[in-house]
């Protein structure tokens, strides 16, 4: 018998390119999607690959209700890849409601996937944003380093809570498998995140004095490590534990500007901070306290672990990422050239860049080879 997996968080992009990926692959009988939404009808399109596919079943249910375990029974899940821990809420933007998603969402899941006992592999979208940021954090952060600083709420929060869930369920269930991947920043043409309308604004509100160091990691990148983590053979296999998931080399945050032709608006941190909380109050966008402290100190991780264990090496690089997405997004109020040539002027009269950023020449962004 071939696979059988349960994918929750279909309903967003990223779910369901993901499912329709994993109907392509060899091995897999049957997808099996959840969300407390039905996906909308462009997502619907994307979950029906063209060719031969495994096929697919899609059942709304709210992941904090006991209803999973019933799922999982019904059609012999195997394998779980939980994507549905999440900044933002489908249909609300209520913290309470979005962390209650998160975390007691997760715990009903692996209650669910505790007395399943066909299964032996549990995938769980995870984010570098567990090390949180903060001004005497270490250059790189590896998988084994402890953050200074704990995130103090926010998704990051809901992330190392729902960590230390699965670390509780890897112990109770030793015969599975279990995977955590904590991704960088996710870019693409149709990235859909809370740092995505960011860069999104016409003018970029940045903390005067500061330049952060930033990582990406394209979405092709993400759907190509999910697969390779869902098909690992069982417990005691080499890609079994955490990962961080990034491209290799960083960007300035004044770069990411420069490349979007975007004019950034330095603003002390007090006044960004208020600025912050009236975008959320509008809902013009959604800049949580986490990002802003990532908007101001930044954040470097070793992916050294990732490249070593599964073998793969990220096909697009932190600029390659940045820049597919930037080609996707519309045209800033300044031209990137012009403002490249511009800003490169100034710091050529002010001294050398700093080391560690990537050039401001341009990033071509390449497709990931097949």
């Amino acid at each position: 018998m071939g696979t059988v997996v349960l994918v929750t968080g279909v309903a967003r992009h990223l779910g369901a390119r993901f499912a329709a990926e994993l109907r392509r692959r060899p091995g897999v009988d049957l997808v099996v999607g959840v969300d407390v939404e039905p996906p909308r009808p462009p997502l619907r399109a994307l979950a029906e690959p063209d060719g031969p596919a495994a096929p697919y079943r899609f059942h709304q249910l709210d992941l904090r209700r006991p209803a999973v375990a019933r799922v999982i029974a019904e059609h012999g899940v195997d394998t779980v890849v939980h994507l549905a821990v999440s900044a933002t809420g489908l249909g609300s933007t209520n913290r309470s409601s979005v962390k209650e998603s998160n975390v007691i969402g997760t715990m009903q899941l692996l209650g669910a996937c505790q007395k399943a006992a066909d299964l032996r592999r549990l995938v769980v979208k995870s984010t570098t944003g567990v090390y949180g940021s903060a001004p005497r954090d270490p250059a790189v952060f590896t998988e084994r380093t402890q953050p200074r600083n704990l995130p103090g709420g926010g998704f990051a929060k809901d992330a190392v809570e729902v960590e230390g869930y699965v670390r509780g369920f890897a112990r109770r269930r030793p015969d599975v498998a279990v995977t955590v991947l904590r991704f960088a920043n996710i870019v693409g043409p149709d990235a859909d995140t809370p740092l995505s309308e960011y860069f999104g604004l016409p003018v970029l509100p940045t903390v005067l004095g500061y330049d952060p160091r930033l990582q990406f990691v394209h979405e092709d990148d993400v759907v190509e490590v999910l697969c390779r983590s869902a098909f690992a053979a069982g417990p005691g296999t080499a890609n079994t534990g955490t990962f961080n998931v990034a491209g290799e080399g960083v960007l300035l945050l004044s770069q990411c500007a420069r490349r979007l032709g975007r004019p950034t608006l330095p603003l002390l941190l007090p006044a960004i901070s208020w600025f912050a909380g009236l975008a959320r109050q509008t809902r013009l966008v959604d800049v949580s306290p986490e990002q802003l402290r990532l908007l101001t100190h930044g954040r470097v991780v070793d992916t050294a672990r990732l490249r070593e264990t599964f073998g793969y090496r990220p096909a697009f690089t932190t600029p390659e990422a940045f820049a597919d997405f930037a080609a996707a997004q519309s045209p800033g109020l300044l031209p990137p050239g012009r403002l490249t040539a511009l800003t490169d002027g100034v710091a050529a009269l002010l001294g050398p860049e700093r080391p560690g950023a990537a050039p401001d020449g341009p990033a071509r962004p390449h497709r990931p080879r097949s």
